[in-house]
């Protein structure tokens, strides 16, 4: 639809989201004002339609990676390199590409935090169902992590991937501007080099007690 797609490109050009209005979609559309209203209801209506949208496909090519993962070792377990990036790489190199729309996900959750009605951007920001579909993958080189203990790896393996596309001047500190952050490659290496141990079996301590026999 034409206003979704005046949405998409106003929200993936502008630097903070008040920028885009109603009236500049639908000059952008082609359409008059009314239109807004009746095929979404509201603006925020039709930013969050919007942002589905993108959201959809961003998932689309990280379930797409995660498929190339399993069939490019199979019937052997995928490699956890491989599965960690099909999980993160995505939004990083979508976050690093000035032609990509991912700062529609920006200013969707920017709206989502001062809007008076969150409930409306609620489905997307707290979906978890292609994340899911990772856990199997995860458990079958790590048997001995049970898929809570997955879970909460995968809760933190998104958590630096937001470090990563929204807390980028922090981490350059931190790093000591030793890193380039504005390489997807690079910076995705880091980031499975740092975090594929959590899913390595753990050395035992116990100290085998000699047999009398």
């Amino acid at each position: 639809m034409k206003l979704r797609e005046a949405c998409e490109h106003l929200l993936s050009t502008a630097a903070h989201p008040d920028e885009v209005t109603v009236r500049s979609i639908t000059q952008r559309a082609g359409t008059n004002v009314s239109a807004v209203n009746y095929h979404f209801g509201s603006l925020q209506q039709l930013v969050f339609s919007t942002a589905e949208r993108v959201y959809l496909r961003l998932n689309a090519e990280r379930l797409r990676l995660l498929q190339s993962a399993v069939q490019r070792t199979h019937p052997a377990p995928a490699s956890v390199e491989d599965l960690i990036a099909a999980l993160v790489g995505p939004s990083i190199r979508w976050s690093l590409d000035p032609t990509s729309s991912y700062n529609v996900m920006r200013h969707m959750t920017t709206l989502a935090q001062a809007s008076d009605h969150p409930e409306i951007f609620r489905p997307m920001i707290e979906d978890i169902e292609h994340h899911l579909q990772f856990i199997p993958h995860f458990r079958k080189i790590a048997p001995w992590l049970s898929e809570v203990d997955i879970g909460f790896r995968i809760s933190c393996l998104l958590g630096v991937r937001t470090q990563m596309t929204r807390n980028r001047q922090r981490t350059l500190e931190l790093t000591q501007h030793a890193i380039d952050l504005e390489n997807a490659d690079s910076v995705i290496a880091q980031i499975v080099a740092a975090t594929a141990p959590m899913f390595v079996a753990p050395i035992s301590n116990s100290v085998p007690i000699p047999s009398r026999h």
